[in-house]
């Protein structure tokens, strides 16, 4: 079902009529490619009686040999058409259908998106939207084409040949072409579904050891993890051999069918020719139809072993295509005078099944230019709390109020341009500081580099960037290129350079020493006087940068 439905994504009202011609020009390669076996067998066998007779002189060799030509040409013709139109149409849908998969990921809750791991979830999103190529191009033409080619050639065998021709190799191929595509798709749908399970788990294990090698060899496990991939390896060819041996099996059975189909045409078509009914010319059409008409079938045998992977890789990406919509107000909410720029209300979150809150009940203000130090154990959740005030995580009681209004009434441009928060790991893209910088700024901003260096200025950065190229200091993926430290303080610069009313920042001064870390800080507040500012911080020295404290227990 879901199958059905990843296919009736696929063909909007964009590419409906590419697919439609896609699908015309594939019957059009199937009825020529019948149309011209059953034609030269005709011709070759007609000009042999002929000559046999003596009146080969008389035969029209020519009007035949120019049909067999225009065929030929005709069918390759097609068979160009009929490649360009459909892959381009599918290109396109999977296109498409990228955009409203990536779309859905944006509408989950901000605790799942926490857990796809970037590069191995893109390995999955990718793998199984081109997985779904195959739908079209390997399951839903071929199969239509089929049916048309197999409907056209029994018409054809019915006027041209003898009624019972035409009734016997319909029955073989309809029977016996799908009780062996039945089979195939039955037996190779867990060896595919197999086969890219375990190509995921090469994915996944080569990027760790790509990643983490060094951290692999200091802890003795790169051989382990190495075995872990080599494993996966072993598997996905074992499942691949599998397939094959499916697919070697299902050939040999298409080919008796159509063997035995080209065997009940010759000899319903001699037993007819024999009796005076129709020439051994025309005979020859049945068989030499029959046998051209193998192609309907092989060309859906691929498609059937890949099922497997189909229907998982189908249901997966509907699943985030159907994410459904937050609730997102359109106007925002006026602000009630003489209100808190923050204010929480015995705020309380519990994560399901858990045996305790994660933090709560809470409940603080914060105003215009007030600093707001966050404190407690690890594992007491200041960064949940903090996710939850940035709207990321809903609360599971209690209420957030911004400017006086709640939280869930502000749109979601409005609430980012009212907060930002910088967690933990903040991602930097590869590219130069500037263009990392220039994500923070409105399209008409993104070129003003004399804020660029006051906020890197802020964060004590500036030097560090003076003594390279600049702003056009080239970083590499995941802003590689900076130490730990500098990357920190680049994302807390990027922030800033948002001038929000409210800063949150998660552990903003770890793993910078101490004068670093209160530069950063006190840069921060000069930058932004009128900014309500929450961190969370271990160190004790933080506390004297803040104007009070609120201190989470386990």
């Amino acid at each position: 079902m879901k199958a059905l439905l990843a296919v009736a994504r696929l063909i909007s009202e964009t590419e409906r009529m590419a697919f439609f011609r896609g699908l015309v020009l594939s019957i059009l390669v199937m009825v020529m490619g019948a149309a011209l076996l059953g034609l030269s067998g005709w011709f070759v066998t007609a000009s042999a009686a002929a000559g046999i007779a003596g009146v080969g002189i008389a035969f029209d060799f020519f009007r035949p040999s120019a049909g067999v030509r225009f065929l030929a040409l005709g069918r390759a013709a097609a068979r160009y058409g009929e490649r360009m139109l459909s892959h381009d149409a599918t290109l396109r849908a999977l296109a498409r259908l990228r955009g409203a998969v990536h779309a859905g990921i944006t509408r989950l809750p901000h605790e799942v998106q926490a857990r796809l791991r970037g590069a191995e979830a893109l390995n999955r999103l990718t793998a199984d939207i081109d997985a779904l190529d195959g739908l079209m191009l390997r399951l839903v033409l071929p199969f239509l084409a089929a049916c048309a080619t197999q409907a056209a050639a029994f018409v054809a065998l019915w006027f041209l040949v003898t009624p019972g021709t035409a009734l016997a190799v319909l029955a073989i191929y309809a029977l016996g072409g799908i009780a062996i595509l039945t089979l195939t798709a039955l037996t190779a749908h867990a060896p595919a579904a197999a086969a890219e399970a375990s190509l995921q788990a090469i994915r996944a294990a080569s990027l760790d050891l790509m990643r983490n090698r060094a951290d692999l060899a200091v802890a003795g496990a790169l051989e382990r993890q190495t075995d872990g991939a080599l494993d996966a390896v072993r598997a996905e060819e074992a499942a691949h051999q599998r397939l094959d041996v499916i697919d070697l099996w299902s050939g040999a059975a298409l080919a008796l069918a159509s063997g035995l189909a080209a065997t009940a045409a010759l000899l319903m078509g001699g037993l007819a020719a024999e009796a005076g009914e129709i020439s051994p010319a025309e005979a020859a059409i049945g068989f030499f139809v029959a046998l051209a008409l193998a192609e309907t079938l092989t060309t859906l045998r691929r498609g059937l072993a890949e099922w497997g992977r189909m229907q998982g890789a189908a249901q997966r990406v509907l699943t985030l295509v159907d994410t459904p919509a937050r609730p997102t107000p359109k106007a925002a909410p006026a602000p009630r005078a003489g209100a808190p720029l923050l204010e929480t209300r015995a705020l309380v979150h519990r994560r399901p099944g858990a045996a305790r809150a994660s933090y709560g009940p809470l409940s603080f203000t914060l105003a215009p230019g007030e600093t707001l130090l966050i404190t407690g154990p690890s594992g007491a959740g200041k960064s949940t709390l903090l996710s939850t005030l940035a709207g990321l995580i809903t609360p599971t009681s209690g209420e957030i109020l911004l400017s006086g209004a709640p939280l869930t009434d502000w749109p979601e441009d409005r609430l980012r341009a009212k907060l930002t928060l910088v967690p933990q790991r903040s991602a930097l893209m590869s590219g130069t500081i500037a263009e990392n910088l220039a994500l923070a700024l409105p399209p008409e901003r993104a070129g003003d580099e004399a804020r660029m260096w006051q906020a890197l200025e802020a964060v004590h950065l500036a030097g560090v960037l003076h003594a390279r190229e600049g702003l056009q200091t080239l970083l590499g993926p995941q802003g590689s290129g900076l130490s730990g430290g500098q990357a920190k303080r680049l994302a807390l610069a990027r922030a800033a350079l948002r001038r929000p009313p409210i800063l949150m920042l998660d552990e903003p001064t770890e793993g910078l020493d101490a004068a670093t870390a209160h530069g950063t800080l006190t840069g921060l507040r000069k930058l932004l006087p009128e900014a309500g500012i929450i961190f969370v911080s271990h160190r004790h020295a933080d506390a004297a940068l803040a104007d009070r404290s609120l201190t989470i227990s386990v």
